[in-house]
């Protein structure tokens, strides 16, 4: 584990790029009244430095072949993806307040061909990842240019599905596949170290054949030369980034405090706190 950037990830200030999109997250989390809210502040940035700058999309043209796919497999940090999606008008940024709610299409995790500019639903652990590697694998064939990411949670990591998609996509050379993991060191019940040790999470990933990196999670920087190495790679191997993150980042109450990894309901001080954070 690196100490040095996880200390850097805890410590940096929100622009208010970023605090813009954790209001939407806020107004999904007030309007449906429950929510993976520490799962979905630790993606912000890693999002919003895909979509503003790299993947290639077109709200008007959700088929367009030469589209850039995108899978949340950690499905149930989606309040962050809906964030980002509403503000790049996949959808109109009034839904956000019927999010979790009966009839709604934004549910506690993203459905394909229900939510618009989803590509896999997700939610169901360690699944993301495999399909990942069957688009990526069938851009190959066909000889396709787009790009695959796909995001995953550090708890889902202990998934077995996780790395036999890992494998497969070594063995097939899948260079137009990009992973990033959510490293925020908690998943739903305590702390990955004490759950199950990832570490040594990076040669774990060099083992089974990919480009490895390991940067602040937060960082806009970081993360924009990170995908620019990546878009000009030449090498056949798949990449995966390590991001530092911090669960709740942004909320001082929440961050790297398990009782927010999911919350079913908000008290007036918590709402009145949460508004704080992101107006100061």
């Amino acid at each position: 584990m690196n100490e040095h950037l996880n200390k850097k990830a805890l410590e940096i200030k929100l622009d208010n790029r970023s605090k813009y999109l954790r209001k939407l997250i806020v107004k999904s989390l007030i309007g449906g009244g429950r929510g993976h809210m520490g799962s979905a502040m630790s993606l912000v940035e890693i999002l919003r430095v895909l979509y503003d700058k790299f993947i290639k999309f077109n709200p008007k043209n959700l088929k367009k072949r030469d589209r850039d796919r995108l899978i949340l497999s950690k499905g149930h940090g989606c309040l962050a993806l809906y964030s980002i999606l509403a503000d790049k008008k996949f959808f109109s940024k009034e839904l956000l307040t019927n999010t979790s709610k009966s009839g709604s299409i934004l549910g506690g995790h993203p459905e394909y061909s229900k939510v618009p500019g989803v590509e896999a639903s997700t939610g169901s652990l360690g699944h993301g990842l495999p399909i990942a590697v069957g688009m990526a694998l069938a851009a190959k064939i066909r000889k396709e240019k787009h790009k695959v990411y796909v995001i995953v949670g550090d708890g889902e990591i202990n998934e077995g599905s996780i790395w036999e998609a890992a494998m497969s996509a070594s063995k097939h050379n899948l260079s137009n596949l990009k992973v990033f993991v959510d490293y925020n060191k908690i998943q739903s019940y305590g702390f990955t170290k004490e759950v199950i040790d990832l570490e040594p999470l990076m040669d774990k990933w060099k083992s089974f054949g990919f480009e490895v990196s390991e940067i602040n999670g937060h960082d806009i920087n970081q993360l924009t030369k990170n995908l620019q190495k990546f878009k000009k790679n030449k090498n056949k191997k798949p990449s995966v980034t390590i991001c530092h993150t911090i669960k709740g980042k942004g909320f001082y109450f929440a961050e790297n405090n398990p009782s927010w990894h999911h919350k079913n309901s908000f008290n007036d001080d918590e709402i009145e706190e949460m508004n704080y954070c992101l107006n100061n």
